[in-house]
């Protein structure tokens, strides 16, 4: 490992340590290098022990002693990261004109879209608004071996969830004739060359900051080299690349690919085409043939900015004006498709709309309102600090929008059998919510009740309770079951109020309660709680997918006739 590297490693782990008690673990430092270094993925067996050395080097040191080292040689770890404001809206754009700004949202059809998709989608999306302009849906589906039509329909309703319009919807594969005709003119330019070198020698040269001999070939044998990758190549044997700065400290600029041949079958095109743009080369033609203004991504793509810029002014192209916002997730639940793909194959989760999830399909079968997520994400506003939010700052923008229109049912979990004597009534009705009008629901009843066993745990005789709705009653006996009177006293003072469900009526569903999926990095096995519970008969009445507030257990979506979700408190 040479001194840079091992410097960073150093670095990186006083960091996590100092930010999770003194400890840290190669397995995360190992990550944070191959995130912020790809060009070591395939040296992974030789940096990983240094790695270890180090990481048991920092986790011997107190926590005195790691700052103290922060301090004298890495001190910007202690300079405090930026505050998250709370906003409404978004800051003016530099250099917008009303009626002329065109954003996009570009996402590519290689898995469900997420919170973080959300995020990209609304900015843009109010962006296009707050000027009068134009919002695009390009579905950047050049890349046929990652992408299927399932994730594009998928990405589709998530946004027609969301409630986002566009006015232009296409997709990057439909430019593929203007891809050609602008790499060639690279080519022909000397910009680009075909470079047909292995994999490793490429990414040692890149390391080492060397020309590639490639780089030297004529126009003539590039454009040869270019119908090969047509005809005669196969994946893996031919790139084209950008001829950018091997010295450059951007490691992006160092000659990266713009065209590579994937012979998967495209699902919309088939095997029309096998050489294909990369993302780089895709979005930087789309934003310009599109007439894109501003470009907004997450700040991972900050470094590729220039490479933008440069593959536009070779061509002699307009350029967008680029701008960055920090990617959205939440605690204990990652967004990545290399986390959640073998949580779903392995049976840790049961689809992408399991609701410990960050997947759109996964918050609206939790319960969660579209609305809320955009108020969410616009409070959030276009900072560039990281936003690892914790899920409840969404809940309470949530519950705002589901309280006013969630009825109200009982609902009674691990249920004891109270008996009533001496009920004068038959039936009781209950207003649908204690403030909005949204009708009353009657309940039959007879003396058997069912209520929870976290009430009945704490009834002795003698003591007073008031069953909601109907009235005060008095424990009379205690055991297996419990008996007891309903009193005419009105008093409210001091005494428990619980919930109950008629036991002859009562209808039972499972209750669903999700919980955070990850704990320091590791899958929470207890992440879904699983209860029976009963609840009101007037529970079959409602639609699915409609809220409901249980009373004194929380906020819940109708899942089906026979299951509930617990959204939050």
């Amino acid at each position: 490992m040479d001194e840079e590297l091992r410097k960073e490693v150093r670095k990186l782990s006083l960091q996590n340590a100092y930010e999770h008690g003194g400890k840290t673990q190669d397995k995360i430092i190992l990550g944070k290098i191959l995130g912020t270094k790809p060009e070591y993925r395939s040296k992974v067996k030789e940096i990983t022990k240094d790695i270890s050395e180090i990481v048991n080097s920092i986790n011997q040191l107190s926590s005195e002693e790691q700052e103290k080292e922060i301090n004298e040689n890495f001190p910007e770890l202690l300079t405090p990261k930026e505050k998250i404001e709370e906003r409404e809206g978004l800051p003016e754009l530099k250099g917008a004109v009303q009626g002329k700004v065109v954003t996009r949202f570009p996402p590519e059809p290689n898995g469900y879209p997420h919170i973080g998709h959300a995020k990209a989608a609304i900015i843009n999306s109010e962006y296009a608004k707050m000027y009068g302009g134009k919002f695009i849906l390009r579905m950047d589906d050049t890349n046929p071996e990652a992408e299927r039509m399932e994730y594009h329909a998928a990405i589709k309703v998530g946004l027609e969830w969301l409630g986002i319009e566009f006015d232009i919807v296409k997709n990057t594969s439909d430019d593929m004739e203007i891809f050609y005709e602008k790499g060639l003119e690279l080519l022909n330019s000397g910009k680009a060359y075909v470079c047909t070198c292995k994999r490793e020698d490429i990414s040692k040269n890149r390391r080492e900051r060397k020309d590639c001999k490639c780089s030297m070939s004529d126009i003539d044998k590039n454009n040869k080299n270019w119908e090969k990758m047509n005809t005669k190549y196969k994946a893996g044997e031919a790139i084209v690349r950008f001829r950018g700065d091997m010295k450059a400290d951007n490691a992006v600029m160092r000659d990266p690919v713009l065209f590579r041949i994937i012979d998967g079958k495209h699902y919309t095109l088939g095997e029309k085409f096998r050489i294909w743009p990369s993302y780089d080369m895709a979005v930087a033609i789309e934003d310009s043939v599109d007439g894109v203004t501003h470009a907004f991504r997450s700040k991972e793509f900050e470094l590729r900015k220039e490479l933008i810029d440069e593959i536009l002014d070779a061509l002699n192209m307009r350029k967008p004006q680029q701008g960055f916002f920090s990617r959205l997730e939440f605690k204990g639940m990652p967004i990545s498709k290399r986390i959640i793909k073998p949580l779903i194959e392995e049976g840790k989760v049961s689809w992408y709309d399991d609701p410990r999830l960050p997947t759109l399909e996964a918050l609206r079968r939790r319960g969660i309102k579209p609305e809320a997520i955009r108020k969410f994400i616009m409070s959030l506003g276009l900072t560039k600090a990281n936003t690892l939010a914790p899920f409840d700052a969404l809940e309470a923008f949530n519950r705002k929008f589901v309280d006013a229109k969630s009825i109200r049912l009982f609902m009674v979990s691990d249920v004891k059998k109270l008996v009533v004597k001496n009920l004068p009534m038959s039936s009781v009705e209950i207003p649908n919510h204690p403030i909005n009008d949204m009708g009353k629901r009657k309940i039959v009843i007879d003396e058997n009740f069912y209520i929870s066993g976290e009430d009945a745990k704490n009834f002795k005789e003698g003591t007073k309770i008031r069953l909601l709705g109907l009235g005060n009653i008095i424990i009379k006996k205690i055991g297996s079951e419990f008996e007891g009177e309903l009193i005419n006293d009105g008093d409210t003072k001091g005494i428990t109020k619980i919930q109950w469900v008629p036991q002859k009526t009562a209808h039972e569903i499972k209750m669903i309660i999700p919980k955070t999926l990850f704990i320091e990095d590791e899958f929470n096995e207890e992440s879904l709680e699983e209860l029976d519970v009963y609840t009101e008969p007037h529970y079959l009445q409602l639609k699915e997918g409609e809220e409901i507030q249980f009373v004194r257990f929380g906020y819940c979506r109708k899942d089906s006739q026979n299951q509930s979700i617990f959204t939050h408190k």
